[in-house]
């Protein structure tokens, strides 16, 4: 099957996530891997400083990286995205520890969260689309024993996902329900992005 991508210049992810790049295969899209170089903590404390809420920090990250590599790839059209986790007020980072990620479930325990996942498309150096979608992601009330248990299974992976989980893998275990497109959960939604490109005649439809 040949692609649907109607680019003359193939789709570029600025970024390296082998995940992000898998739910674009999925969509029969191969696009080119190149990581923006941006200060993304940096970014991310000003707009925290600026009282700029979880969705929006996702979203405007996403158009950093859009924009960082359309700027050295102006004839692709390059798509960003980035992702946050707050519950409440708080907002959750990659564990840094075993530890850390004990305290995160611990938190987690019984509670609601929101996966904030935001995506951007940048072409010729300018922002053509941007957006955002919420999952919220209701966890199982857990018991120290499973979360000892979970952590020495999932050992140091849980250290490169936000949340101390991956979704996709051993991390379900830990939910009661769930609401959202998995693509979001995974950080890319892909539906608001397909239609973005089919309104931008990028696609066959």
């Amino acid at each position: 099957m040949t692609s649907l991508w109607l680019h003359s210049h193939p789709l570029v992810l600025a970024s390296q996530s082998k995940t992000r790049a898998a739910l674009l295969h999925s969509a029969n899209f191969y696009p080119e891997l190149c990581p923006a170089n941006i200060d993304e903590r940096s970014l991310e404390n000003e707009l925290v400083k600026n009282n700029t809420n979880p969705a929006d920090i996702a979203c405007e990250l996403a158009k950093a990286k859009a924009l960082n590599i359309s700027a050295l790839r102006p004839e692709n059209y390059v798509v960003g995205a980035d992702q946050t986790l707050a519950m409440g007020d708080q907002r959750f980072h990659k564990p840094a520890s075993i530890d850390e990620a004990r305290v995160t479930l611990q938190q987690f325990s019984g509670q609601t969260h929101q996966l904030h996942s935001g995506i951007a498309l940048a072409h010729n150096g300018k922002l053509v689309w941007s957006h955002v979608e919420t999952a919220h992601m209701s966890v199982l009330k857990l018991s120290q024993d499973f979360i000892n248990s979970y952590l020495e299974h999932a050992g140091n992976t849980v250290l490169t996902s936000v949340g101390a989980y991956q979704y996709e893998g051993l991390g379900i275990h830990l939910f009661k329900r769930i609401t959202g497109d998995q693509s979001t959960i995974l950080g890319l939604p892909l539906l608001p992005f397909l239609a973005e490109l089919r309104n931008q005649k990028l696609v066959l439809n």
